[in-house]
């Protein structure tokens, strides 16, 4: 599986646990067993990592927020910020570059149209702010 599907892999488990008071593994075993899921390393490594760091993830989100609050997200376009926002804050092999451009590509694919802007936008400032 490339990085691509594993990424929107690890999207819908997010996604899922936003409306789910399982556990991570269960969630997991769930997407395993009721539909065509594969895990990989990436795949369980970085759901898990976005699960154990969600507060400062969400923190980060909000910090570069103009004029919004976090609960006024879509809770589809707060999965992929959380996503890629672990992947920017955590993963020193991914290029931020490349997990801004996927999430915005995500979101052409799961959200409304403006989302995908949106997205590029909170991602661009949370990157300008870490890169300083």
């Amino acid at each position: 599986m490339n990085r691509k599907k594993e990424r929107e892999q690890c999207f819908c488990l997010i996604f899922e646990e936003i409306f789910s008071n399982d556990t991570p593994e269960d969630i997991v075993a769930a997407s395993v067993e009721s539909r065509d899921f594969e895990t990989t390393d990436y795949i369980i490594s970085t759901f898990c990592g976005v699960i154990d760091n969600k507060e400062k993830i969400d923190s980060l989100i909000a910090e570069n927020l103009n004029s919004w609050t976090i609960d006024r997200i879509s809770k589809t376009a707060l999965a992929i910020l959380r996503l890629a926002v672990y992947e920017i804050m955590f993963m020193d092999d991914i290029p931020e570059s490349v997990s801004a451009n996927e999430a915005v590509e995500l979101a052409k694919t799961y959200c409304k149209e403006d989302d995908a802007k949106f997205i590029n936008g909170v991602l661009s400032s949370i990157i300008k702010k870490k890169n300083g």
